[in-house]
Order: C-alpha cells, then sequence, then structure tokens
C-alpha cells in the first residue's frame, strides 16, 4: 500500500483518520492518483497576506472520510496535479467559507474550483447564522473543542511546529461529516439545491480578479475613484505590496477630487509611501 511509506502524522484527536505530511512531488503524484477514485473531498488552506498584493499559500489540507493529506506547497514543487482533482466536474468539494480558500487557491495555483459545498453557507440557510465558524460548527454537531493558537501564526516558517500540523489537519477533519448531517436535513426540508447555489456563488466571487472583486466594496464612487483605485492595484500588483502600501483608502476619495478640479498635484507626495509610484500616479492623473 503506497500510503504506508508516506509521511504519516500521529496526533492524539478525536477522530481516527489517518493524517500524511506530503513535501515531495513523488508523494504527491499518489495522493492525487488516490483522490481521483474519491467523489467528495473536503479542503482547506493555510497562507500568508500581509505584506503582498497576492497570497502566498502553504498549505493545502485535502479529507476523505479515512484520510487527512496535508500538502506542503511551499516544499511541493509541481502542484499542477492538483488541477485534475479539484476541477473534477464528478466530485463535491467541501469548503468552510469556500470564497477565502478560493480566492487563495485560485491566485496561486490558477486552479478554479467551482463544484463546491459551504457547510457555512448551508448553516446560514439552516439557522440564519452565516458567522458561524468552523471551530462553532464542530461544536455543535460534534460537541468537540477545537483550539484556536494557530489561527495567526506564520505559515512560511519551515519546520512546521507539530501544533502547525496538527491545527492544519483539524480544519478539514470535520468537513464530510457536517456536510452529510447538513445534507440530510436540507434534503429533508427541500432547500438542499439552495445550499449549493449560494456555495457556487461564493466559489465565483473567490475565483474572480482581485481588482474586480475589490472594485465592488467601493461605496457608490465617482468615475475618477475608480480609475484611481484601478490604477493604485495595478500599481500594487506590479511590485507585489499591499495596495494600502501604495496609497490609504482614506485618501483616494480626496486625490479624485483633486484630480476632478483639476487642481495641481505636484503637493500630495506625504500620501504616498514610495516616490515612484507617486510619480507614476502623476504621469496618470496629472
Amino acid at each position: 500500500m503506497i500510503f504506508d511509506r508516506l509521511n504519516r502524522l500521529f496526533f492524539n484527536l478525536h477522530h481516527k483518520k489517518k493524517i500524511f505530511y506530503i513535501f515531495k512531488d513523488s508523494d504527491l503524484d499518489e495522493v492525487i492518483l488516490d483522490l481521483q477514485n474519491e467523489e467528495i473531498i473536503c479542503v482547506d488552506t493555510e497562507f500568508e497576506w500581509r505584506r503582498t498584493y497576492f497570497p502566498i499559500i502553504s498549505l493545502i489540507q485535502i479529507a476523505t472520510k479515512k484520510k487527512i493529506f496535508i500538502i506542503d506547497c511551499l516544499e511541493c514543487k509541481n502542484l499542477s496535479g492538483l488541477e485534475k482533482v479539484l476541477t473534477d466536474d464528478k466530485k463535491l468539494i467541501i469548503f468552510h467559507a469556500s470564497r477565502s480558500d478560493t480566492t487563495v487557491i485560485s491566485k496561486c495555483l490558477n486552479i478554479f474550483i467551482k463544484n463546491v459545498f459551504d457547510i457555512q453557507i448551508a448553516e446560514n440557510i439552516l439557522a440564519n447564522d452565516r458567522s458561524k465558524s468552523y471551530q462553532a460548527l464542530v461544536n455543535k454537531y460534534y460537541k468537540v473543542n477545537l483550539a484556536k493558537s494557530e489561527t495567526h501564526s506564520n505559515w512560511l516558517v519551515r519546520p512546521l511546529s507539530k501544533k502547525q500540523l496538527e491545527y492544519a489537519s483539524e480544519d478539514v477533519t470535520y468537513l464530510i461529516e457536517i456536510f452529510e448531517k447538513q445534507s440530510r436535513i436540507l434534503k429533508k426540508k427541500n432547500i438542499y439545491e439552495d445550499a449549493i447555489k449560494g456555495s457556487v456563488r461564493e466559489a465565483y466571487l473567490g475565483n474572480q480578479d482581485l481588482i474586480i472583486s475589490r472594485l465592488k466594496k467601493l461605496k457608490d464612487p465617482t468615475e475618477t475613484e475608480k480609475k484611481i483605485f484601478v490604477w493604485r492595484e495595478k500599481a500594487s500588483m506590479k511590485r507585489n505590496i499591499p495596495p494600502s502600501h501604495a496609497i490609504k483608502d482614506k485618501r483616494i476619495k480626496f486625490l479624485s477630487e483633486l484630480v476632478d478640479q483639476k487642481r495641481d498635484l505636484s503637493g500630495q507626495k506625504k500620501f504616498f509611501n514610495d516616490e515612484k509610484i507617486f510619480l507614476d500616479f502623476l504621469d496618470n492623473f496629472k
């Protein structure tokens, strides 16, 4: 059995699923072959997204009913085989808060997952409570209290600690089981398809280009505000820095008013964190 030679982890957890830490391409190839036979899998990610325009994916955790694979995206060099698994129309992919994970996976791996079921969306339909965290849902359905200690952990440091790997595995441990409980209730009430539609919508939003998804958050913007916002996104993307590091959100409206009034912009350098970005702004809007 191929899994006898993989790097298996042993934790004192509340379940009996076998956990494997995958950090070699050859092992990942074997895992992908195994996952192709699964009709339902669940997925979560760990990533860093504080100092860059694009997220940096650290781990993809994939679980079946019997196994959990923690795939190290920094150690494995060829992740392209995951696309066949994650975009298989015959598979249902279970998430909690799918928009976040599909955003990370689409931006980091160029994989666009569409066939999804989001247990957070389902819970909102069942209990009118969209704010339910994964930990809260596990407690509700299984009376298990999961630790939150690694929520803000640095996932780019290697080697990963035992606590980090345990936390990562627990993030997918109960997803399929919660889905099964929710789906039974949803089908009994004839609202299962509502959960599917809501889940697919969340994945669609996660798969969108970052500029499009962020632009939608502007409240009643003028055309000039939109142009400055898009310029900032592209300038930040080019340098791979957070947009707020180029210019703060609250300054966009003020600058747009100056542009519309055809005012001199040369004195606004104080609002920019980098002189080259400021000069780029002048070239585009003076």
